[in-house]
């Protein structure tokens, strides 16, 4: 049994956890269509468990802006038979101590994913996308990201608005993380996510990261998503820097919000490029702790 409990961390002393991204999907926005093959897939799992990524999530439906939903059959026909031979290729490899996620919002997909190797359910909708998530989560002792995404893909970036995007989202966060403690997750299982990138502007993913201490006082754990993610190439462009027309360009930016987010407290990152983050992590880690004050 692989423990979720041991690898979300809630607290400033614990080690950081980066969350290795495998979409196994034709139409992700950064890699659509590179890892459909379940040996691709697989390889690729096992390259970012060696970069020092200690969960690799897999997804079988893609959630950028405009994205169409995808239906829980064609979902599981992409991600079980990966996750099932990655979990096994991970523990005949010795990383038994990675643990695999299943990026779903829906109960079957996520029980199918579960009964594979999986021990956490990373879900955008929160669990409003389907009401057996929740329980679902809690009867098979699993661990459960709550993200926070206004509206739903395909509409969400069309004009979002709010009056105070920090205290909504952290309301929200907080309403679904009571109600997954209702359905009967222990809260040592519980992560919140801000959703950078999910029905915010530009200035409201920018509020949201000035505002990440916020969300680790809660006491939950906090995972940070913002990797290759469109505001950092809004920021070159303000810049005055013509950004990389790929979103692999995007990676000094991730790694620029890898430490904002480390340094304020959240120990959990979801990640493309396990390496860069993890070189960065280790710096800003061994520095915090040569630091008298600390």
């Amino acid at each position: 049994m692989h423990d979720p409990a041991a690898i979300l961390p809630r607290h400033a002393d614990d080690a950081p956890v980066l969350m290795g991204i495998l979409n196994v999907t034709p139409d992700s926005f950064s890699d659509g269509g590179r890892y459909v093959d379940i040996d691709a897939a697989v390889a690729h799992g096992l390259a970012m468990a060696r970069e020092g990524a200690g969960i690799i999530d897999v997804g079988g439906e893609s959630t950028r802006p405009g994205a169409a939903r995808i239906g829980a059959d064609e979902q599981c026909r992409r991600v079980v038979d990966v996750l099932g031979s990655l979990r096994k290729s991970l523990d005949a490899e010795g990383f038994r101590g990675v643990a695999v996620s299943i990026d779903t919002t829906l109960a079957p997909v996520a029980a199918a994913a579960l009964d594979a190797g999986a021990s956490i359910v990373n879900d955008v909708s929160a669990g409003r996308g389907d009401d057996a998530m929740l329980p679902l989560v809690a009867q098979r002792e699993a661990s459960v990201v709550l993200m926070h995404m206004l509206g739903e893909p395909g509409t969400m970036q069309d004009a979002p608005v709010y009056d105070d995007v920090v205290g909504e989202v952290l309301a929200f966060l907080q309403e679904r993380a009571s109600a997954a403690e209702q359905a009967g997750i222990a809260p040592d299982r519980i992560a919140i996510d801000p959703g950078i990138g999910f029905g915010k502007t530009l200035d409201h993913n920018l509020t949201l990261l000035a505002a990440l201490d916020r969300f680790v006082a809660t006491g939950y754990a906090v995972l940070l998503g913002t990797s290759r993610k469109r505001l950092i190439a809004q920021l070159d462009t303000a810049s005055g820097v013509t950004p990389g027309l790929v979103s692999e360009d995007r990676v000094g930016g991730t790694v620029a919000t890898t430490v904002l987010g480390y340094t304020a407290g959240v120990r959990g990152f979801r990640v493309h490029d396990v390496a860069a983050n993890r070189q960065a992590l280790a710096v800003v880690s061994a520095i915090r702790v040569s630091d008298p004050k600390h």
